[in-house]
Formats: C-alpha cells, structure tokens, sequence
C-alpha cells in the first residue's frame, strides 16, 4: 500500500505562535511566585495591538502588559519596518478570576473540565513521533536558527513568520521518501528572491531533511508566490490555541480538541494530553507495541479518568486487553497524580508553545521521559 501523509509546522513569529507564547508566559510569571495559581489565559494579536482575556486566581502580582512586550521582543519583532513591534503595539488585557463553580470540583482534586484527550508514539523517528510532523518542525526551528545568527547577508533579511510542510510518501506503512518540501520565510524587500531561495534550500532544507530520502523527484517550493514581505500580525490575526495539529503530531494521530497553551496543569486538555502522550512513549519504548494510541476521558470535578483506550494498531506483542489494565496499575491519573508525577507545577510553558509539545527530548519535558519501561516489562513479566 502507498500513500502520501503531509504535516505542517510555523516558525515563533506566526501570529498564531505569539499568542501561544504570550498566554504561557503569563502562565510561568505567575509559577515563579505562585505554583497554586489558576490561570486560563488567551490572546490575540492583530495589527497593531494585543488583547490578553481570561480566568486568573493568584496572589501574586504580574505585569501583563511587561510580559507580553518581553515575548514579541524576545521572537524578534522589533524593527518598526515590519509594522509591528514590541514597544509600539498596544496592550489591553480583561482578565477576571476563575468562577467559583469550577474552583469547587479543582480545588478537590478534580478535572477542571470534562474532555478527551489522547496521546501517540511510533517508531518512525527517534523520538518516537510521526515523522512529517518532526521534519516540519526540525524546518523552522533552523529557518528560525539563521534568521537569528545571520548566517548569511541575504538571510539578514529574514523576518520571524514562517511555515514549513512536508509530505511524505509511504509504503506499507514505512516512510520511504519526501515528496515535497514548503518553506514559507518572512523577509525584508531588501533581498532578491533567488537569493533567498538559494541559501534557504543549501542551509535549512539540506541540514534538516536526510539525502538519502530526497530524489529528482522531491518537489520544493520556496515562498511559492514570490513574495513574503508581510508577514506576522500586519498579515493575519493570531489567536491562542489555533495550532493544534502542530502543537500534537501533525494530523497523523487523533487529537481531543482542547489546546494547551496558557492553561495550568490541573486543566486536563494540557496535563492528560501530556500523560497520555508519556503513557504511549513508554509502551513504545518498552517494545511491548511499534504504535501506541492512548485515550484519556474526564468528567469535571472527578478526579478518575471516566475512560481509557489503549490501541496499538495490531502491533502490541502482548495481551492488548492487559494494556488499560497496565496503565491504570502503573500511571497515575487524576489530575493530583499526574501534576506529580511529571512536576508540572513549574514555570515551564512557554517553551513548549512553539515547534511542539512532543518528541522534544529537552530538559522540563518531563512527559518525554521512559523511565517507567522496567515497570512495564514487569508487569507483563517480559
């Protein structure tokens, strides 16, 4: 069976990536001095200004407005001749605190929402993630690299929106080879297209995507209208949570809908999302599966997930029955059990808003850890 399978990725300054990134670290300013606080922060970004919404309990004081100028800083936005810059935009924030009604089920150790959420691994990469989701990524982040570093002249001119796509062709179910590759790079006028598509193509796709799986037949389109020079806010509104597929596995693994970014994690649609995601690695790394889907259902206010699944697509080398039965022996779940178990009570987030929550063998991703393989070839005496 062949078939074609594409995922896409965007670089820190699309305007969907500063508002994640502004929403958590609102969310770390408050962790510094406040690890109870509870914050559900969202943003959006259009020309010219910034709004920052949302539920916040805490008893520290933040600068909101400080913090959102750092990050739009911070992502590479301030020269005025983009349009949009950090200490010229404006900032209007409406925050307000968590209703009471939700703070009843959370503050007993309760789900702070109803919801599904799922996690997934598979061998196709190291990191045990789909692989046109980690090339897409592996894309911009080394688009964003020599934009940064200035690598050369002509990408001096580089700007910080940007996308990248890949496609990938498959053959029973293995990658064989990259069918296509789309970068789209924001830049100045001050630089000829050619020139630009020349260094893109020698020192971003080449560093990034294998030899051995591109051919005469790989098509690559770089800014395919031939142009890219507005680009972030002054092109498109942003809005906090509107990348889910990137912030996940590209579309190739089911997703439970909530996004992650700007919610602490006694909200489920980050935490659970992260459990399960720690729940397939680990299966996978076991060697007990080659393909690990977990499902993760909550009501609001219970503390017990009121479902699991776990599929292994026919891969597991066990009895598949025992899997949830494993899960719930070996992997805490309530919302109390798993902000323990992966320390996520700290000011970690804003990290994780950009080029994915999953397959970043980073330090705080503690979620990518496979420290729990021994206790699973024990349970199944393997």
């Amino acid at each position: 069976m062949r078939y074609f399978f594409t995922s896409e990725s965007v670089t820190e300054g699309h305007p969907d990536k500063i508002c994640d990134q502004v929403s958590d670290a609102i969310l770390d300013a408050i962790y510094k001095d406040d690890i109870h606080g509870r914050v559900a922060c969202e943003s959006l970004v259009t020309r010219g200004v910034i709004y920052v919404a949302g539920e916040i309990t805490t008893n520290c004081y933040v600068d909101i407005p400080q913090v959102v100028r750092d990050v739009i800083r911070e992502i590479g936005y301030d020269d005025p001749q983009t349009g949009f810059t950090y200490d010229s935009c404006g900032v209007i924030t409406a925050i307000q605190e968590q209703s009471p009604d939700i703070a009843l089920g959370v503050d007993t150790g309760g789900a702070g929402d109803q919801g599904l959420m799922f996690g997934y691994a598979c061998r196709q990469t190291k990191e045990l993630m789909p692989l046109p989701i980690m090339l897409a990524h592996k894309l911009v982040r080394r688009l964003a690299q020599v934009r940064r570093e200035k690598v050369l002249d002509c990408l001096s001119h580089l700007r910080p929106d940007g996308k990248s796509q890949v496609t990938i062709e498959y053959e029973n179910n293995q990658p064989k080879r990259v069918e296509t590759v789309v970068i789209g790079a924001h830049h100045s006028p001050f630089v000829k297209t050619e020139d630009l598509r020349r260094e893109i193509k020698r020192l971003v796709i080449d560093e990034i995507i294998p030899s051995q799986m591109m051919d005469k037949n790989t098509k690559i389109f770089i800014n395919a209208t031939g142009r890219f020079e507005v680009g972030g806010p002054v092109a498109d509104t942003g809005v906090t949570g509107r990348k889910i597929m990137v912030d996940t596995y590209g579309g190739w693994a089911r997703n439970g809908g909530g996004c992650f970014s700007g919610k602490d994690p006694t909200k489920v649609d980050r935490s659970a999302s992260y459990m399960a995601r720690y729940i397939a690695k680990n299966i996978v790394a076991s060697g007990i599966a080659d393909e690990c889907e977990v499902q993760l259902a909550y009501c609001i206010g219970i503390a017990d997930p009121v479902g699991i699944m776990v599929n292994t697509f026919g891969t597991a080398k066990v009895d598949e029955e025992k899997l949830s039965e494993a899960v719930r022996a070996i992997f805490p779940l309530t919302p109390k059990g798993i902000i323990n178990c992966l320390n996520l009570l700290r000011p970690i987030y804003k990290k994780t808003a950009c080029y994915g929550h999953f397959g970043r063998e980073e330090e705080d991703f503690s979620w990518e850890k496979t420290d729990k393989v021994g206790e699973l070839k024990r349970f199944f005496k393997l």
